[in-house]
């Protein structure tokens, strides 16, 4: 089997723990299991159409939501 590097945009704390083998291993699998092909819907597809639904019947608008995530991202890297 044919292997590809996954380039991933990860902080220096969070990319110094990738080397250990092991933790490295178990993202490896954790990945590919989340990208395995499935029967019927993704369920974290249907999900994010479930909450878009629900936020749109409580009339939040695309706006809102960017600028709530926008505020989130904020106090993270504060």
């Amino acid at each position: 089997m044919a292997t590809v590097t996954l380039e991933l945009q990860l902080d220096e704390e969070t990319a110094a723990r990738l080397a250990d083998p092991g933790r490295l291993a178990s993202i490896t699998e954790l990945v590919k299991f989340a990208l395995r092909p499935k029967e019927g819907p993704d369920p974290l597809i249907a999900l994010f159409e479930q909450t878009s639904r629900e936020a749109a019947a409580a009339g939040l608008t695309d706006a809102e939501i960017d600028a709530e995530l926008a505020a989130w991202k904020a106090e993270r890297s504060a």
